[in-house]
């Protein structure tokens, strides 16, 4: 029997993988994060023994995962997102390693691109960016170096756990070079019903996002700029059919 690392997506139940959603209807035992859309959960098979992440420890998930591994039952990880990206999914798959688990890897829809899509901003564009950097905001808040990195590096900021740091982060890129009017934008509770955003500049950014809620993504770059334009042709189109 296998250990599945699984990737749920963004946020929308309808944006995990037909493969995630065929290891969740046939496990025996589902492990599973907070963020993970109850619809999703709810595939689990009947009999099926379902784990939520929280309050355990990252080892404590570990552990489960082993033991239940070593138990030759069917073991699915469900994790939002992609496991591979801020998911924790390598460190679990190394744990699985080592204790001689067979396991394999779902890839999920991350929100790296998903959730600005969902919020119509293109993470690349062709005259505005040609790379994309990811980070996760809470980390660097309070690197120096780190936010000159990134203030250096170009094209589109991507940052993951960013909203509760937004004015350090903010203003450490400012003071590392990036340009105060640089825009940006804060994509909450990206691609489900209730996905809230606000656009601006970058040193407004963290005032104009102050009551949105968690979890949020933080884009940075001239590719925010290609939103507004969209949403403009969306606007217009609507009117003409009304």
């Amino acid at each position: 029997m296998t250990v599945h690392l699984v990737g749920a997506g963004p946020g929308d139940p309808g944006l995990i993988t037909a493969r995630g959603l065929e290891l969740v209807r046939s496990c025996d035992v589902l492990v599973h994060d907070a963020l993970v859309a109850p619809e999703l959960v709810a595939e689990a098979p009947e009999d099926a023994l379902v784990i939520p992440r929280a309050p355990l420890e990252q080892a404590e998930i570990n552990a489960l995962l082993v033991e239940y591994g070593r138990a030759g039952l069917e073991v699915v990880r469900l994790k939002g997102g992609d496991p591979f990206v801020f998911g924790r999914g390598g460190e679990e798959a190394l744990e699985l390693a080592e204790a001689g688990i067979a396991f394999t890897v779902t890839p999920g829809v991350s929100s790296i691109a998903a959730v600005p899509a969902a919020a119509l901003i293109p993470v690349t564009h062709r005259g505005s960016s040609d790379r994309v950097t990811i980070a996760n905001g809470h980390g660097v808040a309070d690197d120096p170096e780190a936010l000159a990195s990134l203030a250096r590096g170009g094209g589109t900021l991507v940052l993951f756990m960013g909203l509760e740091r937004l004015p350090e982060l903010a203003a450490g890129l400012v003071a590392a070079g990036l340009d105060p009017a640089t825009p940006g934008a804060v994509v909450a509770n990206g691609t489900l019903p209730e996905q809230e955003s606000v656009t601006g500049r970058l040193d407004e950014l963290a005032e104009l996002a102050s009551s949105l809620p968690t979890p949020a993504l933080v884009v940075v770059g001239e590719v925010v700029g290609v939103a507004g334009r969209l949403r403009a042709a969306v606007e217009r189109q609507h009117a003409a059919v009304g």
